[in-house]
């Protein structure tokens, strides 16, 4: 027997899609006998039974509209209608915005003022101060207004270069003082030199603001800085709004010449900011 007709022998029975008959007897070949003279007769498929699938109709009706929406008409839109100029010529400063509701109509409504931050360029330059010793000073890097609006946190950075007026960075060491703000009281002369503050933001230390201050502290005994005492007599009628006798213009004219040392007009406490 063919390896084949062996196959087709044993397993005719478990793929039930056929049988083997003897075309002369109609009957099965027994496992001895050869399959010479064998046909196969395919028997018919198993036919399943049709399936009809019924889908029940929905048991709840939703009511429609689900959602009424609000008409256009009660919308309104919130605009900036003016706002005044930065406060500062450089870094973080204040401006004022009047904002109103803009009807459909464009009509302004529950106007109000806001204050906000500003920024300006980041670079201040030198400023010069000159104070007599024994007198009070204060050095104000960032004002107070801009400080305490709403907003990000500001670190603020100083550094000295004494007894030097200067915008060299690479003369200045660092100077102890996180605040925005470096007082002397009473000033001496060893506080004399360049301070320089850097403002930046804490959370991505982005430089907002860099400015230098030039501070003079002048001896005492240095010179007399007493401006009512250094005019003359006609300069001083002229400085209160008085005419002199005589030739007025040229009394007015020579004002500035009786002056006597080279700083004039220091009195009380001084404070510079920027």
């Amino acid at each position: 027997m063919a390896a084949w007709e062996r196959f087709l022998w044993i397993h005719h029975g478990r793929f039930g899609v056929g049988s083997l008959k003897n075309e002369r007897s109609g009957s099965s070949p027994s496992s001895c006998g050869s399959f010479q003279g064998w046909e196969f007769y395919p028997e018919p498929l198993l036919e399943l039974p049709e399936l009809h699938l019924e889908f029940p109709e929905p048991l709840l009706e939703l009511p429609e509209p689900l959602l009424e929406l609000p008409e256009p008409s009660g919308l309104r839109a919130v605009v900036v209608v003016n706002s005044t100029s930065c406060s500062v010529a450089c870094g973080p400063g204040v401006k004022e915005e009047r904002v109103c509701e803009v009807t459909p109509a464009g009509e302004h409504r529950n106007c109000s003022l806001l204050r906000s931050r500003c920024l300006r360029d980041w670079i201040c330059g030198l400023q010069h101060l000159a104070i007599p010793e024994g007198k009070p000073v204060r050095l104000l890097c960032l004002s107070p207004d801009a400080a305490s609006l709403e907003g990000p946190n500001f670190g603020y950075t100083w550094r000295f270069s004494r007894g030097l007026i200067t915008t060299n960075d690479l003369l200045f060491r660092p100077f102890r003082n996180p605040s925005p703000s470096l007082s002397f009281s009473p000033a001496l002369e060893s506080h004399s030199g360049t301070y320089r503050c850097d403002v930046q933001v804490l959370s991505s230390f982005q430089l907002v603001k860099r400015i230098y201050f030039g501070l003079r502290v002048i001896p005492r005994d240095l010179v007399d800085l007493d401006f009512e005492k250094s005019l003359t007599w006609e300069q001083q009628l002229v400085a209160n709004g008085k005419e002199p006798p005589g030739n007025a213009s040229g009394a007015a004219g020579h004002l500035g010449l009786g002056i006597q040392g080279f700083r004039v007009g220091f009195s009380g406490s001084s404070a510079v900011g920027f």
